[in-house]
């Protein structure tokens, strides 16, 4: 008979995620918004899922958004739309961008930061900007706590570097330079409610000759998993930030990608789609004054 779960402090979630740790028949919930979408569609199926439930929306230290002089803390369990609303930093406008593109608002008040960085969809919207910050995960068992960047935290579709005994607890971004802004873009089927084709994340930091301090370039349904455009972003560090240095991206820049076939979009397809989202990016960064993230 499978049982529900729900412990109230982050000691007795973690021995219950260790008890059930030598088994898989254990799903973690937290907005729930993934977790029953799977459920209906193995009972379709005739598929068997009678996993145990252990819901995490009762523990507080798993949630909230804070700041001190090291960065932001982002609680796993905190909402799209707590992201949405939250007094942020002009960095995090990318984050807060994609946190009001993340299904309708019904699934934004619901849906979890860290349950869509567990899920690991390559196309999870909230990953290309958190990967543009330099997110952290901190990762907590009955065996202590560990942190790793992002991009080593999402190995792939559908995978992570989360232990059988592990529970996601927080998002750490380190603080931004003064002049940071950046944006987000996403191309679907339509405006709202879809699964993206692409979409990209770009974080800029100025100096005070006017040219690029630093840069972070993400892009989300590209690959098996979101990824940095590296050699992009050390080409561009240097030069100055004027509009038409987003026209000096070309495909060469975005080689690492892997896109696939499917039911959404050709790679072909993907590939100039994300290219453009690039550049569209990088201009509207370096043409528009810095954005605050209200």
């Amino acid at each position: 008979m499978t049982r529900y779960l729900r412990p109230r402090t982050l000691d007795e979630a973690l021995a219950l995620r260790a008890d059930a740790a030598g088994s898989s028949a254990l799903t973690i919930l937290a907005g729930g918004t993934d977790v029953y979408p799977v459920r209906t569609h193995r009972a379709a199926w005739f598929e068997a899922y009678n996993r145990d439930v252990l819901d995490l929306s009762a523990v507080p230290e798993l949630g909230g958004i804070s700041h001190d002089a090291h960065g932001t803390r982002i609680g796993a369990t905190a909402t799209w739309s707590a992201i949405a609303s939250a007094a942020l930093p002009p960095a995090f406008a990318a984050l807060k961008q994609a946190s009001r593109q993340v299904g309708g608002v019904q699934i934004q008040n619901r849906g979890t930061v860290g349950g869509n960085l567990c899920n690991a969809s390559p196309a999870a919207d909230g990953m290309p900007p958190l990967l543009a910050l330099d997110a952290q995960v901190e990762l907590a068992s009955l065996r202590g706590r560990r942190r790793l960047p992002l991009a080593d935290f999402v190995l792939g579709n559908r995978r992570t570097a989360l232990a059988a005994d592990e529970i996601l607890v927080a998002i750490h971004v380190p603080a931004p330079a003064e002049q940071t802004r950046s944006t987000f873009l996403k191309l679907g089927a339509r405006a709202y409610l879809v699964i993206s084709i692409a979409s990209v994340a770009a974080v800029i930091a100025t100096d005070a000759a006017g040219r690029i301090a630093s840069i972070k370039i993400a892009l989300g349904a590209c690959s098996a998993a979101p990824q940095r455009l590296a050699g992009l972003e050390a080409r561009l560090v240097g030069q100055a930030a004027t509009p038409a240095l987003a026209e000096t991206v070309s495909a060469a820049d975005l080689a690492s990608l892997s896109p696939i076939d499917d039911v959404r979009a050709s790679a072909a397809y993907r590939r100039q789609a994300a290219l453009v989202l690039v550049r569209r990016a990088l201009a509207g960064l370096l043409t528009s004054p810095l954005e605050v993230a209200a």
